[in-house]
């Protein structure tokens, strides 16, 4: 075996194991993200709290920093961290905006549940950050008041 073949030998063979082993991933992704596709295109909060399959509970462990009053709603800063044991991802609501679901981060085992991010806001909202344990979630909410409109502004 010359070192041509060889080579083509050992590409197609780790070629093979990896469709093998990424297929049922690739699979469970493309089911995730069509949940996630209809959470996002939701017109309300409980329509993609539905779509994604979670019913949150109240919890003083998932703590929200945000502005009493944003004076811009283009760009509103936020502050999220979850002291819920395995975290393992956290999810943003604003129930004013026309597209309710804002984002969702995944957190590895080990990490600190914590995320920083600006959003925009039609108005004035509640808002609501979700941290997802397992088979459970748990949120808490602000309101914050906007002065001058983001979305759609």
């Amino acid at each position: 075996m010359n070192v041509s073949s060889r080579r083509s030998f050992l590409h197609l063979a780790s070629a093979t194991g990896l469709v093998a082993v990424a297929g049922p991933i690739v699979a469970m992704r493309a089911a995730q993200a069509a949940d996630g596709k209809a959470a996002f295109e939701a017109k309300t909060t409980a329509d993609a709290m539905k779509a994604l399959g979670i019913a949150p509970a109240e919890s003083k462990e998932v703590h929200l920093k945000a502005p009493d009053i944003a004076e811009n709603g283009a760009e509103v800063p936020l502050e999220i961290t979850s002291h819920v044991p395995g975290t393992q991802s956290i999810a943003v609501f604003i129930d004013r905006n026309p597209f309710p679901f804002v984002a969702s981060f995944d957190v590895s085992k080990g990490a600190l549940p914590f995320v920083a991010l600006r959003v925009k806001m039609s108005g004035t909202s509640n808002v609501r950050a979700i941290a997802i344990a397992g088979s459970k979630a748990f949120s808490t909410a602000k309101e914050v008041k906007v002065t001058i409109g983001g979305c759609g502004a």
